[in-house]
Formats: C-alpha cells, structure tokens, sequence
C-alpha cells in the first residue's frame, strides 16, 4: 500500500485524452480542436463569476462558443476549452466507490464536450443519468 500515489495532473490528461479518443469518430473529429486543461481547482474568478461558493462543486466546465451557435464571421476569441478539476474530481469518485477513476473523468469530459456541441444540462439529463 505505501507505493499508492495519488493521480496527479498529467495522469488526468491521460484519461481525459483517452475518453476523447474513444469518442465516436464524427464527435471526436467536432472536438480536435477544444483545448482539455486539468486544474487542481477551478481558478477563485471562475468560481466567483459562478457565484460558487465551494471549490470543491465544480468538477469541470466547457468554456467557449457551441458548435451550433458559431458563424464564420465571428471574431476570433482563442480555442475553446474543457476544463477538469482534479481535486474535486478526486472527492466525488472517493464518495461513490464504486466506478472507476477513468470512468467518472469520462463522464464529466463527455458532458462538457455536450456543450460544446451545443446541448443543454437538461439535454444532456435526459440521456445520462448519472446520479441515478
């Protein structure tokens, strides 16, 4: 037991590259070009902006402009971007006990790429029901 480390961020990126990666080939083609960032914690301004209170609550977020609401004449704002927070990550995999680390990183990339393609949490709700 003494040789157990904790996932670090690199070990994140990992998964999270390999839920992508085994994303059906249409939606792995839509999403090459999101940035996926891992983070301990969302930054305090994202919480803020948020109005969250505990760091702890956020487990990942999609920053950037849905597929269905992009136009070639919008102005260039820099690549959309997934973020995954570790630690919070961490906690809710520990809380439930029974999946595994690569699942739960799985589920939050997929629903942030939801986003990214335009789908809403009540959308995304209605076909994964993840709490159940």
């Amino acid at each position: 037991m003494h040789s157990l480390i904790a996932p670090d961020i690199n070990d994140f990126a990992t998964l999270a590259e390999a839920a992508r990666a085994a994303l059906p080939a249409d939606l792995r083609d839509r999403s090459r070009d999101v940035v996926l960032r891992i983070e301990d914690f969302a930054p305090d301004s994202m919480l803020r902006a948020m109005d969250i209170d505990d760091p702890f609550s956020l487990t990942g977020l999609y920053d950037g402009i849905p597929l269905t609401e992009k136009s070639f004449l919008d102005q260039p704002h820099g690549p959309d971007v997934i973020w995954l927070f570790r630690r919070p990550i961490l906690d809710e995999w520990v809380a439930r006990g029974n999946i595994s680390l690569g699942e739960i990183v799985t589920h939050v990339l997929i629903h942030e790429m939801a986003h990214h393609f335009g789908w809403s949490d009540g959308d995304i709700a209605q076909i994964d029901r993840w709490w159940e």
